[in-house]
């Protein structure tokens, strides 16, 4: 009886203990709440009220030029091919790592990670040493006309190598997670090597891949550091919109600069909106590692 008693109140005491006091709880709670209304939503609003600041029409008049309907073009057109490039080696790499046991697993984990611990300015340099004029292969791509540095096909390779590792490294934890008894059992069920990927994997990863899609879109639609290097900045032709708000507001055209940066920030906004929609589908508690 007295061991029943003692298991009772041992809870209630256990979690009384726990419990942060009042003052703490509300003092975390409005240094946070501070802190994200000072470095995100306070800039955020700045951003639309520049935006915004001589009127509607003139916020038109500045998201109607031709140069940054080029830049905008060229934005997608880095997205649209570096995204699907990364999310199918996502998908490859993952299924490797998870599925398979080979030497030198590490090594490859350890690499898709690179991008991350390079500085993106870094990344757009080792593109100059490789393609350009003076690099490597770069007087052979003069001799047969094929432009790769301050040219398009510089911006999507310098954009891929940034989002390289995003997708990939949603995926693994995922796949590690889930394991390989359902591949297994398919294969057991006489399901060929494709029909297991198509409908087992797949709709086992969806909502990650997604997940990691969303994020690499972002990354690559922001992305300012390895596409000013290896740009040129040549307008309407190789700026991007992030290259394009510097030069704006270098020419000290602020409210075109601001009006093309709410663009970006509608963006932003949508992929946080999305994210959190794929962590309610993935029944995410915490951060993306």
């Amino acid at each position: 009886m007295a061991t029943a008693a003692i298991s009772a109140v041992l809870p209630a005491s256990t979690r009384a203990a726990k419990r942060d006091p009042a003052l703490v709880r509300w003092g975390l709670t409005v240094l946070a709440l501070g802190a994200l209304g000072l470095f995100i939503l306070l800039p955020l609003f700045a951003v639309f009220v520049q935006a915004f600041a001589k009127g509607w029409s003139a916020y038109v008049e500045a998201i109607a030029d031709p140069n940054t309907l080029a830049a905008a073009k060229l934005s997608l057109l880095a997205v649209s091919i570096s995204v699907p490039l990364n999310a199918g080696f996502g998908v490859a790499a993952a299924w490797a790592v998870t599925k398979f046991r080979f030497k030198g697993k590490s090594i490859l984990v350890s690499l898709i990670d690179i991008p991350f611990g390079v500085s993106p300015v870094i990344s757009g340099l080792i593109f100059v040493l490789v393609f350009g004029a003076r690099g490597w292969f770069g007087p052979w791509l003069g001799e047969h006309n094929i432009p790769i540095i301050f040219a398009v096909p510089g911006i999507i390779l310098a954009t891929t190598f940034v989002t390289f590792p995003f997708v990939a490294r949603e995926l693994i934890p995922l796949m590690e997670s889930q394991g390989t008894e359902e591949e297994e059992a398919a294969l057991v069920l006489g399901a060929t090597g494709w029909q297991m990927f198509f409908r087992v994997t797949v709709p086992n990863i969806k909502w990650g891949l997604l997940y990691g899609v969303v994020l690499c879109t972002a990354r690559a639609l922001g992305e300012f550091g390895a596409v000013s290097v290896v740009s040129g900045h040549i307008r309407g032709q190789t700026n991007t919109l992030p290259l394009h708000v510097e030069i704006l507001y270098n020419d000290y055209n602020y409210s075109g600069a601001f009006a093309v940066a709410s663009l970006l920030s509608m963006f932003a906004v949508v992929t946080l909106a999305s994210k959190k929609f794929l962590e309610w589908k993935t029944g995410r508690k915490g951060p993306v590692n």
